[in-house]
């Protein structure tokens, strides 16, 4: 079992305060380290969140989202350089792009994405400006220039470098005028997974990442991957997904890989879990797969 750095990053500057950015406080409650080797704890604070879509570039928060994910790498760096697995706990899904920039200053690196959204919006087809649907399309380069070339250095991941697992919105992102996922970006929609099965899927998700020139790979876990009946506690709903066994499974054979580097999790919002029962299964569902027992 490899040694954790687990980093709060409680940012809301991709999505609004919902209240998602309590996720880090909940989880730790709710016991997601209990048991695990961590050996370093840290919490990145973001800018301060502004309501305004910006007019140059169509999404909010450009800016303070650049510094951010700056600040987020130097974080993550740090733990990668001290041989530590970090566990990144957003937050919405614009921290991705912090988690992979500090990645790319190390190399080429692949990402497992799991997501009931593809997350691949242009800012003419996100009605709201959210980065947090965009975050993949602009991981991959396409997009704004201030949130594309982070630091100067381009794209932060290669399409081929990348598997979409899980997701669901296939319908409803073409209908919204979502820009189409790239051929060469690899994708496994909830029905390709479930006609597969979870654990042949995410092995051949796997497969995948290890086929091409990357040095090993990120995982990004939304909750809202989970089948909204069992995880209803997301800002985006949607019918459908994954079981907690088929995600704990899914997860325990991407963390236990050894081409794996790092994990993050976001999106559950502990104000739509009153009771604390959701933030009890996630993290029990995360420990299970951080300690090697998912897999």
């Amino acid at each position: 079992m490899r040694e954790l750095a687990v980093i709060e990053a409680p940012s809301v500057l991709g999505l609004r305060p919902t209240g998602v950015e309590h996720l880090p406080t909940a989880l730790l409650a709710a016991g997601l380290t209990d048991g695990l080797p961590v050996a370093r704890s840290a919490r990145v604070e973001a800018p301060a969140y502004d309501p305004r879509r910006d007019e140059k570039t169509g999404v909010l928060n450009p800016d303070g989202i650049a510094r951010y994910s700056v600040d987020l790498a130097d974080t993550v760096g740090g733990a990668l350089d001290a041989g530590l697995f970090p566990v990144v706990l957003g937050g919405d899904c614009s921290i991705l792009l912090g988690n992979l920039l500090a990645l790319r200053r190390r190399g080429r690196h692949g990402l497992l994405f799991l997501d009931g959204h593809t997350d691949f919006y242009q800012p003419s087809a996100e009605p709201n400006g959210e980065v947090a649907s965009m975050e993949l399309a602009l991981a991959t380069g396409r997009g704004p220039r201030p949130l594309t070339d982070l630091e100067g250095r381009g794209p932060l991941l290669h399409d081929e470098d990348v598997v979409a697992f899980g997701f669901r919105d296939a319908a409803e992102s073409a209908q919204a005028g979502m820009q189409p996922l790239p051929p060469g970006l690899s994708a496994l929609d909830l029905d390709a997974v479930r006609a597969l099965g979870a654990p042949h899927a995410a092995r051949q998700a796997l497969e995948r990442l290890a086929s091409g020139p990357s040095t090993g790979h990120w995982v990004h876990v939304d909750a809202d991957v989970l089948d909204d009946a069992l995880m209803p506690a997301v800002d985006y709903r949607l019918p459908g997904g994954l079981t907690w066994s088929e995600l704990e499974r899914v997860l325990g054979m991407a963390v236990s890989d050894e081409r794996a580097v790092g994990l993050d999790v976001t999106i559950f919002n502990p104000r739509l879990d009153p009771d604390g029962s959701l933030a009890s299964r996630l993290a029990a569902c995360l420990r299970s797969a951080l300690s090697g027992q998912g897999a």
